[in-house]
């Protein structure tokens, strides 16, 4: 491998839809660097079935809501390129979030800024703090979600910062398009992993109701998503740009 292979940060990658991201772009071919909150022996688990796919991977800790270490954590990233020989990552996926269901009655003042400091803030300040790392002509892909589209009860706070995400997504477009980056948004339906406590996975009417608003009558899972962030990062596909790209399988179409 040598030092010009394609570099690939992703955020949140220890579990869920990174996780499986991760692995896509390894399979394409990319070395990845990817963070996680707390889960270090799941992201060393990631690393290793990287490594199994003879691509380079490295695991660094990371608490998108604590953006005061952002500029340590650029930091830490250059060290790793520097051990490969690089100097320059070709892709960023900001993933990392987790889920918040509240009604709009019931939503906290504490709540609400936690959401933002994950979700909105969190990706903007780390896109600014890793951009001097993001090589020309490179990748950034934010991720959203379907219900910045549709709505359903118990998430409008959330939705709001990935409706946020999304006009932030065409601003780097629009600002970074003089350096040849592209930036798009992927937003995924509804997945059957762990996150929001695995509401999509475990429970049974939660899964029945996307399946029967889904038009490929089911529920996503990691692998419907992954690949897509794989070829949304992808150089082959670098005209795509300041896009919003769902990934639902048809969620009320």
């Amino acid at each position: 491998m040598s030092s010009s292979s394609r570099i690939v940060l992703v955020t949140g990658g220890s579990r869920g839809l990174g996780r499986n991201a991760a692995l896509a772009l390894a399979a394409d071919g990319a070395d990845i660097v990817l963070t996680y909150r707390s889960q270090a022996d799941a992201a060393l688990e990631v690393v290793a079935q990287i490594e199994a796919l003879g691509r380079r991977a490295a695991a660094l800790p990371l608490d998108v809501a604590d953006s005061g270490r952002f500029a340590a954590f650029a930091g830490q990233v250059k060290q790793v390129l520097g051990g490969w020989g690089a100097t320059h990552l070709q892709g960023l996926l900001n993933n990392a979030g987790e889920g918040l269901y509240a009604s709009i009655a019931e939503t906290t003042p504490e709540q609400f800024d936690h959401a933002v400091a994950v979700h909105l803030k969190g990706p903007f300040f780390l896109t600014q703090a890793l951009l001097p790392l993001i090589a020309d002509g490179g990748r950034i892909l934010n991720v959203s979600s379907g219900l910045a589209r549709f709505s359903l009860p118990g998430s409008s706070a959330y939705a709001m910062m990935k409706g946020g995400i999304e006009v932030f997504t065409r601003y780097l477009a629009k600002e970074l398009g003089a350096r040849g980056i592209s930036a798009n948004t992927l937003a995924p339906g509804a997945i059957a992993t762990d996150f929001g406590g695995g509401r999509v996975r475990d429970d049974e009417h939660v899964n029945g109701m996307v399946a029967s608003i889904t038009a490929l009558g089911r529920a996503g899972q990691p692998d419907d998503i992954g690949p897509v962030a794989a070829a949304l990062l992808s150089p082959r596909t670098a005209w795509i740009n300041a896009q919003r790209v769902e990934a639902s399988g048809g969620m009320f179409v």
